[in-house]
């Protein structure tokens, strides 16, 4: 057995986007470089002898019925230098919130002092609230993008962290933007080859990721220059806002005649490693070609009901076979939690659903079949997520990585007698779970809170 340590615990993970697994007792063996050796339920042959031999080698650590594990969850969308504002100015446009609040703020990250500070802080509340792996934007500066990608590595996160580019003139204040185009794209195949020289220094990895901001704050040029990187660095992450809102996919249609997805697939930025985050006003044929991409929206509930002026369907979406995870959108998203993020998801689900409009009839007011179950934005939160990212993480499962929560049961999640199924206690602490209630997470085997 090539087993480091062994995890006895009941255990609930995504097998598909509908359906979450329940395992009792199950033996979940870790080797030393972090991932799943093999996992051992209790109707298994194997189990008793196993487990005997486990507890002989001093290898087995056993939960009570008062804890149970889910995988650490992947925020596919995360503004870290919007951390200082969160909760700030919600109520402003779009674009007002940008220029006003949003750029002053990003612009301050050129200080290193203040930028550690920051982030820092964001990666240790992210990790508290169980997420194992998070994109990030960064800013404009390179020297802090790159120091956020080894806080990431110092703290033990899984990260994939994006130097934002930035470079038109018009659509950009004078004092947070890139110089040029050229001077855009050597910055960024700076920050490229600096992460990538650090990416394997930590056991969880992280990785570098292209990043225009969106179409309105870049020109064809840097788009054209950002595609040829894309090429030439095979594998690379790409990240990037799609039609996101009725201002910001409405400039993109004016600009080139087309939406937001065909023009960035015009300048080679749809690939299987490419994260787009909102997508609320995606067509139908934009849906088709992310999908034949093989790329991925991150669905940012919360701030979606602030700015996008819309809901994600996100029934439809995956239907037409395009993957969907889930992510906070930090600050946009007020929360660095994935609970709310998930909770929010099904909330803005329902109302997708049912409608809000009171002044049409029921069967008018909504779109039929788009309410999200809890296992649906679970699955959003882990499984999904580790699909977009082409990673072995999000299940619980032979060959993933040993990322986990430990939750335990306690009064904010009230259990006075045993609940109708095993599912129940689980819904129960997805929707009422604290902070306090994530007694420990890990990461690659390694334990970071």
């Amino acid at each position: 057995m090539n087993c480091s340590f062994a995890l006895e615990a009941n255990a609930y993970y995504s097998i598909s986007f509908d359906n979450v697994k329940f395992v009792e007792s199950g033996i979940f063996l870790v080797n030393e470089e972090g991932f799943i050796e093999d996992v051992f339920e209790k109707d298994s042959v194997e189990y008793k002898s196993i487990r005997k031999k486990l507890v002989e080698d001093g290898k087995l650590r056993v939960l009570d019925d008062k804890h149970f594990i889910i995988p650490g969850f992947i925020d596919l969308h995360i503004h870290a230098p919007q951390w200082p504002q969160s909760g700030s100015a919600l109520d402003q446009a779009l674009e007002v919130w940008l220029n006003k609040y949003t750029f002053p703020l990003e612009s301050k990250f050129k200080d290193l002092e203040f930028a550690s500070e920051v982030y820092t802080n964001f990666v240790k509340q992210s990790l508290k609230f169980g997420t194992t792996t998070a994109m990030y934007f960064a800013t404009i500066d390179v020297k802090s993008s790159s120091m956020l990608a080894k806080i990431c590595a110092r703290l033990g996160q899984r990260a994939l962290v994006g130097k934002v580019v930035m470079d038109d003139k018009i659509s950009n204040p004078s004092y947070y933007r890139d110089e040029n185009a050229k001077d855009s794209l050597k910055k960024t195949e700076y920050f490229i080859n600096d992460v990538l020289a650090i990416k394997d220094s930590c056991k969880q990895k992280v990785y570098p990721v292209i990043t225009p901001r969106f179409i309105p704050s870049c020109t064809d040029e840097v788009l054209k220059g950002l595609g040829e990187l894309a090429k030439e660095y095979k594998g690379i992450y790409i990240q990037s806002h799609v039609s996101e809102s009725d201002w910001e996919h409405s400039y993109v249609k004016e600009r080139f005649g087309i939406n937001d997805s065909f023009a960035l697939d015009s300048f080679n930025l749809l690939t299987d490693r490419t994260i787009l985050a909102h997508g609320c006003h995606l067509s139908d044929d934009d849906m088709k070609l992310l999908a034949d991409r093989s790329s991925s929206i991150a669905s940012c509930p919360i701030s979606n009901a602030y700015f996008a002026n819309a809901v994600l369907p996100v029934k439809d979406a995956i239907d037409k076979s395009l993957n969907i995870g889930l992510a906070t959108d930090i600050s946009g998203g007020y929360s660095p939690s994935m609970y709310t993020a998930i909770r929010q998801a099904i909330i803005s689900s329902r109302m997708l659903n049912d409608g809000v409009d009171p002044r049409l009839r029921s069967g008018k007011r909504g779109r039929e079949d788009s309410s999200l179950s809890l296992n649906n934005a679970f699955y959003l939160a882990t499984l999904a997520g580790g699909k977009a990212l082409k990673l072995p993480v999000g299940k619980l499962e032979k060959d993933y990585a040993f990322d986990i929560q430990i939750i335990k049961i306690d009064d904010n999640i009230p259990s006075f007698y045993k609940e109708k199924s095993n599912l129940d206690l689980f819904h129960k602490a997805i929707l009422l779970a604290e902070s306090t209630n994530i007694e420990e997470v890990w990461i690659q085997g390694n334990r970071v809170k």
